[in-house]
């Protein structure tokens, strides 16, 4: 639609996730329309998170040391290990501080449709975490979508060989939000994960 290269940088922003062609021409004209956006500080920022982030050797974590500020934490539980998908779902889960134990990234989840099988993720480097007996309960935190439910089956069959209590999140009902809205999916998962109160 444009000439040059303002189309090649909306091209650019298009291809990040999320953000359709819509919200690239958004992003591109406020950069060229603002004069105060500091676009050499930003190009410095991409520079080096490129050089200077890495992935935590243990959890697979972001983190710019060899190991996250999670893993090196020693008041975390180390009996209590979550497995998440990506390294967005740790900062998720810490933000309700409710959390504890330590994390394993697993840098995906299954899905044949895409390619992923079980070795295109870290269950190995999974498998050897718990091999030392140190860890008592694994808790499945992996999206309730088909590929995580996948994955989530996939792990429960592996760790059942293993004295680990083996957990999955619960999935049901949003907090405010209305039963009639609910599709049968969500409300089925409501009615298994119940509680006695």
């Amino acid at each position: 639609m444009y000439d040059g290269i303002v189309q090649e940088l909306i091209d650019e922003f298009g291809r990040l996730p999320g953000i359709g062609p819509k919200s690239a021409q958004r992003i591109t004209f406020h950069i060229l329309q603002t004069p105060s956006f500091d676009v050499a500080r930003l190009a410095e920022l991409l520079t080096e998170v490129r050089a200077r982030v890495r992935f935590c050797e243990i959890c697979g974590n972001v983190s710019e040391q060899d190991r996250c500020a999670i893993c090196r934490d020693p008041r975390r539980n180390p009996a209590l290990i979550c497995v998440v998908e990506d390294a967005k779902d740790v900062s998720a889960i810490e933000r309700t501080r409710e959390f504890r134990g330590l994390y394993h990234v697993l840098g995906g989840a299954i899905s044949p449709i895409a390619g992923v099988g079980p070795d295109d993720l870290r269950i190995t480097q999974l498998m050897s975490r718990l091999a030392d007996g140190t860890v008592q309960e694994v808790i499945i935190a992996t999206n309730p979508n088909l590929e995580g439910e996948a994955t989530a089956s996939y792990l429960s069959r592996l760790l059942t060989t293993m004295q680990i209590t083996v957990s999955r999140l619960a999935s049901g009902l949003p907090v405010g939000g209305d039963l009639e809205y609910a599709d049968e999916v969500t409300l089925g998962r409501a009615f298994e994960g119940r509680r006695t109160l």
